[in-house]
């Protein structure tokens, strides 16, 4: 077995993640080709795998441990990168963030025909996991490790069912079997005795049985095990039964991928306020993407308050937003309370409000009706109109300091009553004004979307109004430079850099063409990169949040005013084909975020249903398929979204599945482009009868 339990439930016989750090280093300081080459991570992009590789990292270059990171787009980039690490002869150590936890990593598709000196770190917080990762052995299987969060332990039934149609044969005839001991007897002469010992011990270890398998193949296996062990189809059906529900029950996430690297950590004694920042934005990310419940999300909050507790000094005595740095340099994390506002520090009260998913799906911004709703709660508070446009920071202080208060008394009146959750500020010296964690994921999740390749414009400070010449904008520049440093030539391979410059040379004159989109999202990972240790960066990539954020609401209200959300079988289907920030949204992040607004908005006003292909016949959800046509490519890019009918709630969701059972049943061209199973990019002609068969649903078993 080649999973790894945490710390708390390792044991002698069963390994923890510092057991597994230490054989990383061990095969590092022996290797006699030492290099950049020979650790290699392999990072999705998102906010958490991003902080995740950065600690890791970290504690790499305290080892003095050379490596190389490499951006991953989806599995079509994985495949190939694959095919590249083949040529790679002193590769030792791979890790994987946030990918790889449902491919069948030990077969010869992926990673089964290397050589047997490479290990494979799989650190994924997606749901479910491929059980011949997992449990597999034999050469292949056991240098694939799984950093697990204690879920496998919860797995016994799968495990069973899975270790039972792996290696017991199948139920066969009385004259087959007749055949079959002839064959025994024939075979068994030549064979040496402690084979036999292996197959017919009476402890019947899985582990043996798996060597076995992976050095004779699954028919000499067969024939040597003994009738008595033989399942009758009413067993492999139960078992395959088993299996199909695990599989095909929907994806979900579990411990965050910074998490697990912050557990280790502590393992070897090296937190610090750096570390635990960034295992703070990896738990927000999955919370404010709906990646888990805010169940979860308390239960992983908690842990990290007391650690913010433990590492850094008691707070000041102010509370709420009025966090200053006690000194310049001062970096402490503290506890705070975050206001459902969308980066209302850095905007102002009433765009904070109005671009909030929560408050404009309460109020229902998109009519007239609720825009006055809205400014009658800022005018009961005592807010006037001119006030709340003001840029947040140079508000009346005496209006700032009674706003939670206020929000107390009068919000519920409203509806809005889970007006904030428990989160973390973090202070930056005289840099800067702390800065919170929901604002900092905001920051890296637009630089990681759209930092490049997309056309957007941005806001200029003191433009509102007809200030700076009449108002306006000016188009988002950042993530153009180069991405390494000075600094870090050691982690850079040779040749990287010039390639890098003349890419992005290369791409600012193209139009259109494949160089280009495989140049912007990795520009645009290399810039997050960075931002997460350069405080001037996050606030610059603020201001493109916030552009991002005027986009989703633009999309939104316009797609409920003119009910563009069609009704087939229970799913709600949104297909945009035209608007000024069509492109935009042609990007699968940038996507999801307004399937996810426009999930919030129809939780109050749509009655639930249980879709045609759910296996959960007795939970209700929102299904939600968003269409976006990418005019470039000829195709449509699809995000399908379940949500829970209560707020804070988390559907497992199915579209992942049913995605792929559609595509077979109508022969649709489609294309998987990241790691998330339910986004999906379909070619423009098939995408009508593709969401036809999609709603039909159906059992498929």
């Amino acid at each position: 077995m080649v999973w790894l339990p945490p710390p708390h439930l390792a044991s002698a016989s069963r390994p923890s993640y510092g057991e597994a750090y230490a054989k990383i280093l061990a095969a590092h300081r022996r290797s006699p080709k030492t290099a950049a080459s020979s650790v290699i991570m392999l990072v999705a992009p998102d906010v958490d795998a991003l902080c995740a590789s950065k600690m890791l990292a970290d504690l790499f270059k305290q080892d003095d441990v050379m490596h190389r990171i490499i951006p991953v787009s989806g599995h079509a980039e994985l495949e190939r990168i694959r095919d590249e690490l083949t040529t790679y002869a002193d590769l030792h150590t791979l890790i994987m963030f946030n990918m790889g936890a449902i491919l069948d990593l030990p077969s010869e598709e992926w990673f089964g025909d290397f050589p047997t000196s490479l290990t494979v770190h799989v650190i994924d917080s997606s749901r479910p996991q491929n059980l011949s990762s997992v449990f597999g052995g034999g050469e292949n299987g056991d240098r694939i490790v799984i950093w697990d969060d204690g879920g496998v332990e919860g797995l016994e039934e799968e495990r069973k069912a899975w270790e039972v149609l792996t290696y017991a044969p199948e139920e066969d005839s009385d004259e087959e079997d007749s055949d079959r001991d002839s064959d025994e007897e024939a075979a068994e002469d030549d064979e040496e005795n402690e084979d036999e010992e292996d197959y017919e011990d009476g402890d019947g270890s899985p582990s043996r049985k798996r060597r076995s398998l992976g050095e004779g193949g699954r028919q000499g296996k067969r024939r040597k095990v003994e009738p008595t062990n033989r399942i009758s189809r009413e067993e492999r059906a139960q078992h395959e039964s088993r299996l199909i529900k695990y599989y095909r029950s929907g994806t979900w996430h579990g411990q965050s991928a910074s998490g697990t690297m912050y557990i280790l950590a502590t393992v070897l004694e090296r937190v610090d306020n750096d570390l635990l920042w960034l295992a703070i934005l990896g738990l927000t990310y999955q919370y404010i993407t709906s990646r888990i419940s805010r169940e979860e999300y308390d239960k992983y909050q908690g842990i990290y308050h007391d650690e913010v507790a433990r590492l850094n000094p008691a707070p000041p005595t102010a509370v709420g937003d009025e966090y200053k740095s006690q000194n310049p340099d001062d970096n402490s994390v503290y506890a705070s309370d975050e206001l459902r506002f969308m980066m209302f520090r850095h905007w102002n009260l009433y765009d904070a409000m109005y671009h909030s998913s929560y408050v404009a799906t309460k109020l229902g911004l998109w009519k007239e009706r609720g825009r006055k709703r809205l400014t009658g709660l800022l005018a009961k508070m005592g807010f006037s109109i001119s006030e709340t446009q003001q840029p947040y920071p140079h508000m009346a202080k005496d209006l700032k300091l009674t706003l939670r208060q206020k929000l107390d008394q009068l919000a519920p009146e409203y509806g809005l009553v889970e007006l904030s959750y428990p989160s973390f500020m973090r202070c930056y010296g005289y840099r800067s004004q702390p800065l919170s964690a929901g604002d900092a994921v905001e920051a890296l999740s637009a630089l990681l979307d759209i930092a490049g390749g997309t056309r957007i414009e941005v806001e200029v400070e003191g433009t509102r109004n007809g200030g700076e010449w009449f108002g306006g904008g000016k188009l988002w520049d950042g993530g153009r430079e180069g991405r390494y440093r000075d600094d870090e030539r050691e982690n850079v391979p040779p040749g990287v850099l010039a390639n890098v410059v003349k890419a992005q040379a290369g791409a600012e004159g193209k139009e259109d063409g494949e160089g280009e989109d495989l140049q912007w999202w990795v520009r645009n990972f290399w810039s997050a990169y960075d931002a997460l240790g350069d405080i001037e960066r996050q606030r610059e990539a603020i201001s493109l949040s916030m552009a991002l954020h005027r986009a989703i609401m633009r999309q939104g209200s316009s797609i409920i005013d003119k009910q563009d959300i069609k009704t087939l079988r229970g799913h709600r289907v949104v297909v945009i084909t035209q608007g000024p920030d069509l492109p935009l949204f042609a990007h699968p992040g940038i996507l999801a975020r307004l399937a996810l607004w426009l999930l919030d908005a129809l939780r109050d006003r749509v009655e639930p249903t249980i879709p045609a292909y759910s296996r959960s016949r007795h939970r209700k959800a929102l299904p939600l398929v968003v269409a976006c046509l990418n005019e470039k490519a000829g195709t449509y890019i699809v995000v399908g979204v379940t949500g829970a009918p209560d707020f804070d709630d988390v559907r497992k969701n199915e579209f992942g599945l049913a995605f792929l059972d559609a595509k077979e049943r109508c022969n649709a061209r489609t294309r998987h482009g990241t790691f998330d199973t339910s986004v999906l990019e379909i070619n423009k002609e098939d995408l009508k009868v593709f969401l036809e068969t999609l709603c039909e649903g159906g059992e498929r078993y």
